[in-house]
């Protein structure tokens, strides 16, 4: 590149009045020369609490080289981050849906405040993804997502092993199946190193969606934390970024209708994560494009189960790269005609150009064709009902039962509802109800992974049910239903069940319903009283009063037109 120029002059940088401006940034080091060239964003979440964003230092130092080979100039930017790992099963677990929020909060700011020309944001951790994304969309400015990588997989007593081994491993302890020396010694084994989680978990899903949505560079998501291809991805998209900027490519030029139900049919493809539905949701509402909860369900109804990665399935993502990875995924669809091989990706060209490169490992078991797949549907299931009148979501790989009906046993939160499965309290053919955990009751629509693991390390994950208002870690396996929607702190019907009450759950008939009348139903609601708010004051409760439902999104911002208004 001869030299990167801006499509528009800069606000912030351009011309004598902002002279103090200028001078401020030489402050920093600075030359007039760097003054004069476009600005790139380079956006990531270092932080120490956690192992998933722990090379976002180095990566974001691989990606601002590029910035400067294109003859920009790279403008570091820190964001915060929420483990959901570290925080599952504690009060902490509320923030981390919030975090989504205030990650695309921080970003959009620092981009209109200072007027970027356009942006490299490193992701990793599950909310750091949808939350680049979403504050990618706002500020329409060029730029690129990358991911940082997900680690590789532990190793114990001989088998690979990830943290989803962990929380299921609490559930064989709380049985008496695995002794303390055992959890400890698979508590040392599971998290070698740096990165988001090694399977197709809520992270891999999200990183695997926004190259199917065009925002990331196809192949970028493959490569493990430590591999040398993971920061030649990121000095490449700083490259990419400057590119962009002086073409004009523009976040709004690259998703439509069709590079979201691209990535819906990938991920389902793939068997990735519940948490899709709510986050791309989110992203539609931040774009202006029209997507319905259903449509999850009427894509996967029709895509086929091609890869067999954990938590359902054998393999994990280091796998998925050694075996072709998302271009292999992407060739394996559009041979099917299952994608839109014309929707654009951030490099210019078509998503079919781009799978068209994929390079297959001989031999490799990981994805299969699609017409002779692991399963003949895949993915997202959304259920209706008296008890979901705007829907819930559940994910039917590693779903082995089809249907139940059982007595409900209710509980007011997540805490309740494990202690019960510690202590033996629930039975072969119950319904779990974990209820006022969704976006406002929690508030902030925690993870259930703790109970659910503990149901599967306890035998019970095929015999039981469990319905929340809340949502699923990517590794929960079961029958389990979440995001039900109109959510129990809104007076949703999950806030009239009763212990004992019959419920059903029929992936066939696509239902979640109570054995009870709607008299009876709309006259337990009539007595209902709100619980008390749990967060009284600070962020929490300001999200909760200003959340969406989790049909919508879970967003904090008005839903906009498919407009642009300037920026900043």
């Amino acid at each position: 590149m001869a030299g990167s120029r801006r499509s528009r002059p800069n606000p912030v940088l351009t011309g004598p009045d902002r002279a103090a401006a200028r001078a401020a940034l030489r402050a920093t080091g600075l030359s007039g020369r760097e003054l004069a060239q476009p600005m790139i964003g380079v956006a990531h979440s270092w932080i120490g609490t956690m192992p998933c964003n722990l090379n976002h230092r180095v990566l974001a130092e691989a990606a601002m080289r590029g910035v400067r080979s294109a003859e920009a100039t790279p403008l570091e930017i820190n964001t915060i981050a929420i483990s959901d790992v570290i925080t599952m099963g504690t009060v902490g677990m509320r923030t981390s849906l919030v975090s989504r929020e205030v990650i695309a909060d921080s970003v959009e700011l620092v981009g209109r405040g200072h007027a970027l020309d356009g942006l490299v944001t490193l992701v990793g951790c599950d909310k750091t993804i949808p939350a680049a994304a979403m504050a990618h969309v706002r500020l329409d400015i060029p730029g690129v997502i990358v991911y940082s990588g997900t680690t590789l997989p532990g190793r114990f007593r001989g088998r690979d092993v990830t943290v989803q081994d962990v929380f299921e491993g609490v559930g064989r302890h709380a049985a008496g199946e695995l002794d303390d020396a055992g959890l400890a010694e698979l508590e040392r084994s599971a998290c070698p190193g740096a990165g988001a989680c090694g399977g197709h978990y809520t992270a891999n899903t999200m990183a695997m969606a926004m190259e199917f949505l065009g925002l990331s560079p196809f192949g970028s998501m493959d490569p493990p934390t430590g591999d040398p291809r993971k920061s030649e991805a990121c000095r490449d998209a700083g490259v990419l970024a400057a590119r962009l900027v002086e073409d004009g490519l523009r976040p709004s030029a690259i998703l439509s209708r069709d590079s979201f139900r691209n990535a819906i049919t990938a991920c389902a493809a793939t068997g990735g994560s519940s948490n899709l539905v709510l986050h791309l949701l989110a992203i539609a509402a931040e774009s202006g494009i029209p997507l319905d909860i259903d449509e999850f369900d009427e894509i996967s109804s029709r895509t086929p189960l091609i890869a067999d990665l954990r938590p359902s399935g054998r393999y994990t993502a280091v796998d998925l790269d050694l075996a072709g990875g998302t271009r292999l995924v992407g060739r394996r669809l559009l041979e099917a005609g299952l994608l839109a091989g014309d929707a654009l990706t951030v490099t210019g060209r078509s998503l079919a150009a781009e799978v068209g490169e994929a390079v297959e490992r001989p031999g490799q078991q990981v994805i299969a064709p699609a017409g002779a797949p692991f399963a003949p549907s895949s993915g997202l299931v959304v259920l209706r009902g008296n008890l979901a009148p705007e829907g819930s979501v559940l994910k039917t790989t590693g779903t082995g039962t089809r249907s139940l009906t059982g007595p409900a046993v209710v509980f007011d939160s997540e805490e309740l509802a494990m202690s019960a499965v510690q202590s033996g309290a629930i039975s072969e053919g119950d319904v779990v109800v974990i209820r006022y955990e969704g976006p406002r009751g929690g508030p902030g629509m925690r993870e259930m992974l703790g109970v659910t693991a503990a149901l599967v390390g306890r035998g019970l994950g095929p015999s039981v049910g469990l319905l929340t208002d809340g949502r699923f870690s990517g590794a929960t396996l079961g029958l389990m239903v979440g995001h039900i929607a109109p959510e129990a702190a809104d007076g949703g019907p999950l806030a009239a069940l009763r212990d004992g009450d019959l419920v059903t759950i029929d992936l066939d008939r696509r239902v979640v319903d109570v054995d009870l009348s709607p008299a009876e139903l709309s006259q337990r609601l009539k007595e209902w009283e709100a619980p008390p708010s749990r967060c009284p004051a600070g962020v929490m409760a300001k999200y909760r009063d200003v959340v969406s439902s989790a049909a919508a999104g879970a967003i904090t911002t008005r839903p906009r037109s498919r407009g642009r208004t300037e920026n900043p």
